[in-house]
């Protein structure tokens, strides 16, 4: 079971201040949230690479340079990581139509050279893909699966919704298991995971409203407060990262109170009183 990238949520702070409630959940891996590889940024740079942590962790990329990204991984490979992957399924419009992310399915030949270069730099079986069914269509990764079958991929997860659904609607599993059908390689489910799981998958959001529902959710609230008060600069960022966490909860009834006092909090102590109430 792998933990999912969900952007400002299961970042390194997050996986360490809950490193207990995610080995007791049965992760074994986690992805984290996307990197971007432009430019000449150094990916040893970011805090997600710190290191310091329980679980096995595999960097994520977001791109359409395959110059750039085998800049990337042969830095990360030099530090010691021997998994990478590659995000082909970010559904926001502005980076899709970028061409990055989702966007990359509408690009076959930018792909296939970003596979490529995953490939021959992390070494055969050592790169994945998380991607989507399609951009519109849930049959749009199908009709990719030739060329995907082409590459020594460790594995491909699939979120079984098109980009144009975000997180909306039901997922399509016939559509997942016709990709599952013709994949050359392990395929791993992802969208609205609940937890305990089953097979090969990757949870996110279903363990993130799991932390939620626990009778001790407002204590680990606190306690992730604190840890990153240690790590951020400024109420306005701790602030801003909590919220995003709570934000999952505000459909559990104990937090649905709460969520309206956490939201509106401007500062720090404000937080604190509505996770108490």
């Amino acid at each position: 079971m792998i933990l999912a990238p969900l952007r400002g949520v299961t970042i390194r702070c997050f996986r360490r201040t809950f490193a207990t409630e995610i080995a007791e959940a049965g992760f074994d891996e986690a992805v984290t949230p996307f990197i971007t590889a432009t430019g000449e940024y150094d990916p040893l740079s970011d805090r997600e690479l710190k290191g310091g942590e329980f679980i096995r962790i595999t960097p994520q990329f977001i791109g359409k340079d395959p110059l750039v990204l085998r800049r990337c991984l042969e830095r990360i490979k030099g530090a010691g990581f021997v998994t990478a992957d590659l995000n082909a399924g970010c559904p926001f419009p502005m980076v899709r139509r970028k061409g990055r992310g989702s966007g990359l399915l509408r690009t076959p030949d930018v792909l296939e050279r970003m596979l490529e270069t995953g490939c021959e730099v992390m070494g055969d079986g050592n790169f994945s893909l998380k991607t989507r069914l399609g951009v519109e269509r849930a049959d749009e990764l199908l009709g990719l699966m030739p060329l995907l079958n082409r590459f020594p991929l460790r594995f491909v997860v699939v979120h079984a919704r098109t980009a144009r659904q975000m997180y909306d609607g039901d997922c399509d599993l016939r559509a997942f298991k016709a990709i599952k059908e013709v994949a050359a390689m392990p395929v791993v489910y992802n969208g609205d995971v609940a937890l305990p799981a089953e097979g090969s998958v990757m949870v996110g959001r279903g363990f993130v409203r799991a932390l939620g529902e626990r009778d001790d959710a407002d204590t680990l609230v606190m306690r992730y407060v604190e840890a990153s008060v240690q790590e951020l600069f400024g109420e306005r960022s701790v602030l801003g990262r909590i919220k995003e966490l709570v934000s999952y909860w505000k459909e559990i009834p104990k937090w649905r109170r709460r969520w309206n006092l956490v939201k509106i909090a401007s500062t720090l102590d404000e937080l604190r009183l509505a996770v108490g109430v």
